[in-house]
């Protein structure tokens, strides 16, 4: 994702899967706590109102939406965790997986420490603009 977005800014707008197919609209944007990076958002989905989980890395901004780069089925069967508080390490770990992201970290071959992307710390996806 662009570095230069506010993650709070991204609050209310649309969310679009690689074909362009609207998935719904943002509610929350999750950070890492080392970082302070943008790191996961939570789209609001459908009649049944549930969220799904993305990934903001590589995610881009195109005009006024988010556009992410994974069929939206695949972000439709996202776990949903709900949202308003942190992800667990376990929860955060069921994502990467199911966006088959990298977890590895090429100093250590495990998972990434919490600076790294997050699942080293057992206190991270802080919610943007969030005080805890």
């Amino acid at each position: 994702m662009q570095a230069d977005i506010d993650p709070r800014s991204l609050i209310g707008r649309k969310a679009f899967d690689r074909n362009g197919a609207k998935i719904g609209t943002i509610d929350e944007v999750y950070l890492d706590d080392a970082t302070g990076e943008p790191e996961w958002a939570a789209v609001r989905t459908g009649l049944f109102s549930r969220d799904a989980f993305v990934p903001l890395e590589p995610s881009k901004m195109v005009g006024e939406g988010l556009h992410i780069p994974y069929d939206r089925k695949l972000i439709k069967d996202a776990p949903d965790f709900g949202v308003g508080r942190h992800l667990s390490p376990e929860q955060e770990l069921q994502l990467y997986h199911h966006y088959r992201l990298d977890i590895s970290s090429p100093d250590t071959g495990s998972l990434p420490s919490a600076g790294a992307g997050g699942v080293g710390d057992k206190d991270f996806g802080k919610i943007a603009g969030s005080e805890d």
